[in-house]
């Protein structure tokens, strides 16, 4: 790691491909350890809590043959909207969805305002249909009692699956945060609320000593901004990548991004971009967001982070 220092200020982090490497396996372990130990009940019950709605949707639109009779029924209501996504091979997000539609909102006015939306979105799913999963539809018979049930816990794996991964990231990011903003405290720092949650120029930044969570900065969010003691500002991404191949989408695409632009809005010297990371990550993909700007930090050794705060004080 570096502690050079430009003018008056400590540069950020630099960490050589060695480090970098070393730390991605303490991450690694530290992820499988967490995996290990998760509970099988956390799935169990997203399970039961999808399969009930699958069979409300098969339900609904008898086998799915009425599909198209029962579209404003299904699509307003997100728990069915929800259970239809998932009918389609592979599954498609919600926001693949609105795109896919052209459109910001699903909810059941906008449906019922403009029924073309609706026409789109059974275009969507049609277009997708698992035909391995749903047979019957391609053949126009209905479905045998097995194939129904084959189908329906077919998708429930699908839907609790997704929903197990999506409450994980949630969860260790919440911790994750948690983690900083009890650090920063630790360290003598005061947190405070920004009005309109919204920082527009340096002036509007905290001062030194404060931070802020959830905040806007410039046309960007972050999850802290801080700052430091020297009077910069340091906006801090808590990322946590489940795969290697998630991490491209997370780190440079996300993070790396948000880094450039605040340093183009904001200037190179008055900000600080900055990564704490947990899980799986390729390490070319570590060194290219840091080529970029990104100052990156482990979740797994947090003094690193507070260290390197304090020395702004210097």
């Amino acid at each position: 790691m570096s502690f050079a220092r430009r003018g008056r200020f400590p540069q950020p982090m630099q960490w050589t491909s060695e480090q970098l490497a070393s730390d991605l396996r303490l991450a690694e372990e530290h992820f499988r350890s967490e995996r290990m130990e998760e509970p099988l009940e956390e799935y169990l019950d997203h399970f039961e809590t999808v399969q009930g709605i699958l069979e409300d949707l098969i339900e609904t639109t008898v086998d799915l043959t009425q599909l198209d009779d029962q579209a404003l029924i299904v699509l307003s209501d997100p728990r069915l909207l929800d259970g239809a996504r998932y009918l389609t091979g592979p599954p498609v997000s919600l926001d693949d969805l609105k795109t896919l539609v052209e459109t910001r909102s699903l909810n059941s006015r906008t449906l019922q305002a403009r029924p073309e939306l609706v026409r789109r979105l059974l275009q969507v799913i049609h277009a997708g249909i698992d035909r391995r999963r749903f047979p019957w539809l391609s053949e126009g018979r209905e479905p045998t009692d097995p194939e129904r049930d084959a189908a329906i816990l077919a998708s429930a794996s699908l839907m609790a699956t997704r929903r197990t991964e999506t409450s994980r990231r949630t969860s260790v990011k919440k911790i994750q945060e948690e983690r900083v903003r009890q650090a920063l405290l630790d360290l003598g720092f005061v947190e405070f609320e920004v009005a309109n949650k919204s920082i527009g120029t340096i002036a509007e930044a905290p001062q030194p000593g404060r931070f802020c969570r959830e905040i806007l900065l410039g046309e960007r969010k972050a999850d802290f901004v801080i700052g430091l003691w020297d009077r910069r500002i340091m906006p801090v991404e808590c990322k946590v990548s489940n795969s290697s191949t998630n991490s491209v989408k997370r780190l440079n695409n996300d993070a790396a991004v948000k880094a450039e632009v605040w340093k183009k809005d904001f200037g190179d010297l008055q900000v600080v971009p900055t990564a704490l990371l947990s899980g799986v990550y390729k390490l070319h993909n570590l060194e290219q967001a840091q080529d970029r700007g990104l100052t990156l930090y482990w979740a797994h050794r947090l003094s690193d982070l507070t260290a390197w705060i304090e020395r702004t004080a210097q």
